[in-house]
C-alpha cells in the first residue's frame, strides 16, 4: 500500500510504501508543543519506506534533559507543518505525522506513549500504553 501526504503549503510532499509498524499517539510535552494540541499522532515506519520531495528544515530537540539531541524534528520551512520525527536512539524507525496524510480516514492509533504527560481530559479508551523510560 502507498500512502501520500504533504505540508499545508504543498512545498513538501511524501509517499510511504508498505505496511506501518504502528500508529502511535505521543503525549510528551514536546509533541504537545510541536503539534499545538494535546498529543501527536504518528505513523511508525522504517526510514527506507519514506520518500520526500522538497527541502525539510530540522530542529534538534534536546528532550527533557536538554543535553544530547533526542529527536530530530523535520518540518516545512515555509508553512511550519511538522512532517517527520527521527528518534536519535532508534534509527531503525521514524515517525511521520499522521495529520499530514492526504487521506487520514483510515488512521487508527494502536499504541500511546508518554502517558504520564497526557492531559487529564484526553480519553483514548483502552489504547495500549508503551513504556517510555
Amino acid at each position: 500500500m502507498t500512502r501520500t501526504g504533504s505540508c499545508l503549503c504543498g512545498n513538501i510532499t511524501y509517499s510511504i510504501e508498505g505496511d506501518l509498524m504502528a500508529t502511535a499517539v505521543c503525549h510528551c510535552d514536546h509533541c504537545q508543543k510541536q503539534s499545538g494540541g494535546a498529543f501527536s499522532t504518528n505513523l511508525i515506519i522504517a526510514p527506507e519506506q519514506l520518500t520526500v520531495s522538497g527541502e525539510l528544515t530540522t530542529y534538534d530537540d534536546r528532550g527533557r534533559t536538554g543535553d544530547a539531541v533526542y529527536v530530530k524534528r523535520r518540518f516545512c520551512g515555509s508553512c511550519g507543518s511538522p512532517i517527520v520525527s527521527i528518534l536519535v536512539e532508534r534509527p531503525e524507525i521514524i515517525a511521520v505525522k499522521a495529520g499530514t496524510l492526504d487521506d487520514r480516514s483510515e488512521v487508527s492509533p494502536n499504541v500511546q506513549a508518554w502517558c504520564d504527560d497526557k492531559q487529564p481530559w484526553v480519553d483514548l479508551g483502552d489504547l495500549h500504553a508503551m513504556a517510555t523510560e
